[in-house]
């Protein structure tokens, strides 16, 4: 089993938390990856060096919001004397 050989960039800043010489990098696969020690950063480059963006999440990619459940009520502690019970 080979060990994955990290290294650390000179004079390269996070673009997160703007961080010097905290930026470590290391290859899988062929593919750059590179990752803040600072803040946890962490992204991939393509073959240029940009940084792959990851999908914003929209309506559409997002997963479906739990129903309420019909059980929960709510509770009130304290009455306010301000709201009124409507009478019967």
């Amino acid at each position: 089993m080979s060990t994955l050989k990290k290294r650390f960039i000179a004079g390269a800043v996070c673009p997160a938390c703007s961080a010097m010489d905290t930026i470590q990098m290391w290859d899988v696969d062929g593919t750059p990856n590179r990752e803040c020690v600072a803040c946890g950063f962490g992204d991939t480059l393509d073959a240029q060096g940009n940084s792959i963006p990851r999908e914003l999440p929209t309506r559409v990619n997002k997963s479906a919001a739990k129903p309420a459940n019909p059980k929960v009520q709510a509770v009130q502690f304290f009455p306010n004397p301000k709201l009124k019970k409507p009478s019967e």
